[in-house]
């Protein structure tokens, strides 16, 4: 199973980064584990300097923006 974690305070941003990760989830027809990662201590062990990040089985896919729902399906299905 994919495990997507979503890194941030639970700021706006944040939860519009979860909102399009489980968006992508359901489109592809995919299981995969969605978690929101808000201590910040574990958000600093991905090395990240912007939040929202986005990380896919444990690879840092986007940090800093929010990324397009097609991007997330594009990273999702080259996993």
């Amino acid at each position: 199973m994919i495990t997507i974690k979503v890194l941030g305070s639970g700021c706006p941003n944040c939860k519009r980064v979860e909102a399009l990760a489980r968006q992508a989830v359901d489109v592809l027809k995919m299981q995969a584990d969605v978690v929101k990662v808000t201590d910040y201590n574990q958000i600093l062990d991905y090395n990240i300097l912007a939040t929202p990040g986005l990380v896919i089985n444990e690879k840092v896919v986007c940090s800093g923006r929010i990324p397009s729902l097609d991007e997330i399906k594009t990273w999702l299905q080259n996993v």
